[in-house]
């Protein structure tokens, strides 16, 4: 289950709040690793670091690292202060966090009878990549909003796994990150993703929430047997904390597996099963047949769901404006336009939603 590896540390590549790009040399050569200080300590050049090679010998695209486990011969300080919310439970890297929602925490009180978003947009997306598109579209039109970003524990655990939101999160286009479930390392750590949803209203004072995954997505080519069903029962946590969800269709003109081409069975699945309570479901207005062909495939989710046209005039020159690199399976924005547009529009519709 997992590949084991001692080896010693040659530099520094780079480093983002929370995490340390490493190169390490071990038995089969020199290899990429990943360490994240608040967990394992800092390594430095020559240190002995114990690793779990697994996803790199398996190619696994977004966990691409040899992963630090330990730095024997430099072991962090103990943790010190309050926090028992135990997350990635009873592995070896379990870790305690203060969660906004425990009785030591100073948002319990806030927290203990908060039984709603009051009306908030909460935008649901099926993955992380979606995450900085629905920031350009809502800034678009909103550039005051105030935004957090709940992340669900499907794909990575650690936040600081993601570049992205590091960035985002320096230059103020997300108020905080929200860790919810088993993801841990977030601004503000909650149990669940309703008290997650809570936090982001009531601790991070956000106008509008984004709800995705951890960069990482789990699929198995089965119609039940994928990460992203969580997206339903966000839209469902939504509605019942009486949010405005809105629920990101997953579209891709780039992708060449039938089906995520066109409109993602993923969004069908979750979208049209899964979600209960009824969403805005934003269908980007695409040119040509390829902007009808989705309209036709998101017809069904009207059974369930709102369907609100939105146009995607000026959204391709916002998206290039982005402030960190738009990215989904590889594929930039210009080869896989349709995605980030469709992304961006459910955060202009979002924008639309607020007073």
């Amino acid at each position: 289950m997992i590949r084991w590896r001692k080896g010693e540390v040659v530099r520094i590549r780079r480093e983002w709040p929370g995490a340390v790009e490493l190169d390490v040399t071990v038995p089969e050569g020199e290899c990429r690793a990943l360490a994240y200080p608040p967990l394992v300590g800092r390594p430095e050049p020559g240190d002995e670091v114990l690793l779990n090679t697994t996803a790199l010998a398996m190619g696994l695209g977004t966990g691409g690292y040899a992963m630090v486990v330990a730095v024997p011969n430099r072991l962090p300080e103990d943790p010190q202060g309050p926090g028992h919310l135990v997350k990635a439970r009873y592995t070896p890297l379990q870790a305690t966090v203060l969660g906004a929602d425990e009785q030591g925490s100073p948002y319990h009180d806030v927290l203990r009878e908060a039984d709603s978003v009051d009306g908030m947009p909460v935008v649901v997306a099926d993955l992380h990549s979606a995450l900085p598109p629905i920031l350009c579209g809502l800034y678009a039109s909103r550039p005051g909003a105030r935004v957090a970003y709940v992340m669900l524990d499907g794909g990575a655990l650690p936040a600081w796994f993601s570049m992205a939101a590091a960035r985002l999160r320096e230059i103020g286009w997300l108020a905080g990150v929200v860790t919810v479930g088993q993801a841990f390392g977030g601004d503000v750590e909650a149990v669940t993703v309703h008290t997650g949803l809570l936090a982001a209203r009531h601790v991070l004072q956000a106008d509008v929430a984004v709800v995705a995954q951890g960069p990482g997505n789990l699929g198995t080519g089965t119609r039940w047997g994928f990460s992203g069903v969580s997206a339903g029962e966000a839209v469902n946590a939504a509605g019942v904390l009486l949010g405005r969800p809105v629920a990101a269709l997953r579209v891709s003109e780039g992708d060449q597996r039938e089906r995520h081409h066109g409109l993602s069975h993923h969004s069908l699945t979750a979208y049209g099963r899964v979600a209960l309570s009824p969403a805005d479901v934003p269908v980007p207005e695409l040119p040509g047949a390829f902007g009808e062909r989705i309209r036709r495939q998101a017809e069904p989710l009207a059974e369930r769901h709102r369907l609100v046209p939105v146009p995607v005039d000026g959204l391709h020159e916002a998206l290039r404006e982005s402030p960190v690199r738009l990215s989904t399976m590889g594929r930039g924005l210009e080869e896989d336009l349709a995605y980030f547009l469709t992304s961006a529009a459910a955060g202009r519709l979002a924008a639309s939603l607020l007073a």
